[in-house]
């Protein structure tokens, strides 16, 4: 039987020690990843409802419409912003079965969801907010329609 006074005692609980903070570290990471799925694994297209509230130079206004819509700096963009530090065509909403999510179409100053860098399709939710350059959008609603 091994005590606390054994040396093997000290090995086992710091060996012990190291497991608990590895495992501990890979749950941090895997808890703090957004949830990225590939468009491939998400299925078809399925009618969806988005409502957005978008926050631009001081200003509120709401936006409500079907995936796919693009925001952007552009004229032609679905979701037009006066914002210098948005792409043309920043960011684009789609939805499939069911589920809505926003991908960066390459802008220069990327797409944030809740913070975190969006850099393939990523689901979103009501109470998200996504950061297209200096214009914050929050996402009020995702229902089917």
């Amino acid at each position: 039987m091994i005590s606390p006074g054994d040396p093997d005692f000290e090995r086992q609980m710091r060996i012990g020690t190291l497991a608990v903070t590895a495992a501990l570290g890979v749950a941090a990471l895997l808890a703090g990843r957004p949830r990225v799925r590939a468009a491939a694994e998400i299925g078809p297209p399925t009618p969806m409802v988005v409502s957005l509230e978008i926050l631009e130079r001081g200003r509120r206004r709401s936006y409500q419409a079907r995936p796919p819509f693009v925001l952007g700096r552009a004229s032609a963009a679905d979701v037009m912003l006066k914002d210098g530090e948005a792409s043309r065509r920043h960011a684009r909403f789609d939805s499939r079965d069911g589920v809505v999510y926003v991908e960066d179409l390459r802008s220069r100053n990327g797409t944030f969801l809740n913070g975190n860098k969006v850099t393939e399709a990523v689901e979103v939710r009501e109470g998200d907010a996504i950061d297209v350059g200096a214009t914050r959008v929050l996402v009020t609603e995702v229902r089917p329609g």
